[in-house]
């Protein structure tokens, strides 16, 4: 299973994503880190990515390449992440026929009704079941 990882900032969510991850599939698993920026980038492969790459490019031309792609909601959302997110990259990852699993953070304006917030780790370790429940369809 090819499982795309993208973030942005600092690189802090697909960190604990990605570690989580790898702890949990070991090398199973082919996770790819795309960042926004190459501070992202580089937190997610020191986390444990198998390879990554930043910007828009590397987005458009891998998110249809993934099983999984792993990500905040901003990350379908054109201009989000501080504008950092172009709208060729959400339009990339919306279109990829992957499965999304987003999680979902209320920031930048984006306030999902109905949702209870939990911390990242919890949010996480609901993102494994989901990636377990895929892995066995």
């Amino acid at each position: 299973m090819k499982i795309a990882v993208v973030d942005g900032g600092g690189g802090g969510v697909g960190k604990v994503v990605i570690e989580k991850l790898r702890r949990e599939f070991g090398e199973r698993v082919e996770i790819l880190a795309f960042g926004t920026n190459s501070v992202a980038t580089a937190a997610m492969l020191k986390a444990g990515a198998n390879e990554g790459a930043t910007g828009e490019n590397a987005i458009e031309e891998n998110m249809p390449k993934a099983d999984v792609i792993i990500g905040a909601l901003a990350v379908v959302v054109a201009h989000s992440m501080l504008g950092e997110l172009t709208p060729r990259m959400a339009e990339a990852i919306a279109k990829s026929a992957a499965r999304k699993l987003l999680l979902p953070f209320n920031r930048g304006g984006i306030e999902l009704v109905g949702f209870k917030p939990e911390p990242l780790p919890h949010l996480v370790d609901e993102l494994l079941i989901q990636i377990k429940r895929i892995w066995r369809d």
